[in-house]
């Protein structure tokens, strides 16, 4: 869990991700829609991280979302943020863009 928060707080916007699942592409595609640019990790062959970003309460696990180091959600939690306005704030207060 150590390594997945470290990974986590190291830049404004963070993206756990898979790259067999669609809502993980959506996700990335929506922040650079955004004028974001997150980090990315792809945790395809890591199950250990795939079991901390579980017990740190992402689930599902893919796509997990962390914003100024804080858990935000997965793609469902990302999308419903952004359908209400409060996706774009988020990021500026992270600094993950400037306007």
């Amino acid at each position: 869990m150590d390594r997945v928060k470290n990974l986590a707080s190291k830049n404004a916007a963070v993206i756990f991700t898979k790259s067999s699942c669609c809502m993980c592409h959506s996700i990335k595609a929506l922040f650079y829609d955004l004028g974001a640019s997150p980090s990315v990790h792809e945790v395809d062959h890591d199950a250990d991280m795939e079991r901390a970003l579980r017990r740190l309460g992402c689930n599902p696990a893919f796509p997990a979302v962390f914003i100024g180091g804080k858990y935000i959600g997965s793609a469902k939690d990302v999308i419903s943020l952004h359908v209400d306005g409060s996706l774009k704030q988020k990021l500026i207060d992270a600094r993950a863009i400037w306007f």
